[in-house]
């Protein structure tokens, strides 16, 4: 078979695969179902996992097997690193107005400051009145 297909999870090679892929199969590494809509062709990632086929039914949890019967395996291995369509349609419009694009890695990255309480500036302001 001249189709190299890889785990749309852990991107291991799937040895073996017979098509049409069975609902069953799933990746001998990560345990993870393979006839889901991430493995398939017309998956689009674009923040809502849509799927590019018209005619099928909305899936709810895109990674587990279903009955799809619009699926059609992807070759290959799918770059996890690679932007989503919602990341550079951000970086585009950052990028048109001249800001600096973010990410959502590096929000996760910084920590986020809550405010402080009350009780808490006025416990640093005798902190800091008092030299301690």
């Amino acid at each position: 078979m001249s189709d190299q297909f890889n785990c749309w999870q852990c991107g291991k090679a799937l040895e073996g695969v017979i098509l049409p892929l069975s609902r069953r199969e799933a990746c001998a590494e990560c345990h993870a179902d393979q006839h889901v809509c991430k493995m398939c062709v017309f998956f689009q990632d674009s923040g809502r996992g849509d799927c590019k086929e018209e005619r099928a039914e909305w899936i709810s949890d895109r990674e587990r097997a279903n009955f799809c019967d619009y699926f059609k395996p992807a070759t290959g291995v799918r770059n996890k690193s690679a932007q989503s369509a919602n990341e550079q349609a951000l970086a585009e419009l950052a990028a048109l107005f001249g800001d600096a694009p973010t990410s959502n890695n590096q929000a996760e990255k910084q920590p986020q400051e809550r405010p402080k309480t009350a009780a808490e500036i006025a416990e640093q302001q005798l902190r800091d009145l008092l030299g301690g």
